[in-house]
């Protein structure tokens, strides 16, 4: 064999993954990175322990990949996975949390993530899902993809919000104002202030914009 034929014979190095960690525990990201750059061709870039600052670095560095803890200080992760999505498209995310209810992992891979991954199962998967995100193909972690399977989807909203609260959301997502709302359902403008709250904590969604997205894509309204 020649050597330029030996030469063909060696595999080409496997392109470089950019990765950045988001995850208010500065100890679990010390242990992510180790994991993530022992292996070939994938490099931490980055690290974060907020939302906003997970941004920022998203911006600054383009990686291919963000691993992304659902349990941080600030806004919610998961409410924020559209943002990501939109702002840095080239970016694949891949959720990391201790978060075990399919219906998370069923928001997140409808919100814009590539994998969800459990951190029990970090050591064993999470390589695999960086890999599988960068290929553009989407990971889920097989014990929580069985469960989901076997569940019947959820007929209504999944967050169980009362008979009262989805009133109130309808009437917020039609554009009424909390003194309206208070005034129509014969409740105090302070019940409906409540009643608000306990729905975007359920729903884990905060502006009106999201609210009316969420009643729409729940058939609580309907599109005009």
């Amino acid at each position: 064999m020649s050597a330029a034929e030996e030469q063909s014979a060696v595999p080409a190095p496997e392109p470089l993954t950019k990765v950045v960690i988001a995850d208010d525990h500065a100890v679990v990201r010390t242990g992510l990175k180790m994991v993530l750059d022992a292996e070939e061709g994938i490099e931490v870039v980055a690290e974060a322990g907020d939302v906003e600052a997970a941004l920022r670095a998203v911006r600054a560095y383009h990686p291919h990949v963000l691993v992304l803890d659902l349990n941080m200080p600030g806004e919610p992760s998961l409410q924020a996975i559209p943002r990501f999505v939109e702002q840095a498209p080239e970016t694949a995310i891949v959720v990391l949390t201790m978060q075990q209810d399919p219906a998370f992992a069923r928001e997140a891979l409808r919100s814009g993530a590539r994998g969800y991954v459990l951190k029990e199962a970090a050591d064993a998967e999470l390589v695999q899902a960086v890999r599988m995100a960068r290929d553009g193909r989407t990971y889920l972690n097989p014990e929580l993809g069985a469960r989901m399977a076997a569940e019947p989807p959820p007929s209504g909203p999944p967050d169980d919000l009362t008979e009262r609260e989805l009133e109130v959301l309808r009437l917020i997502a039609l554009g009424h104002t909390n003194s309206e709302i208070a005034s129509q359902l014969y409740l105090s403008v302070r019940t409906v202030e409540s009643h608000r709250a306990h729905i975007q904590q359920k729903v884990r969604r905060s502006s009106r914009a999201e609210l009316v997205r969420y009643a729409l894509d729940h058939g609580l309204i309907e599109a005009s």
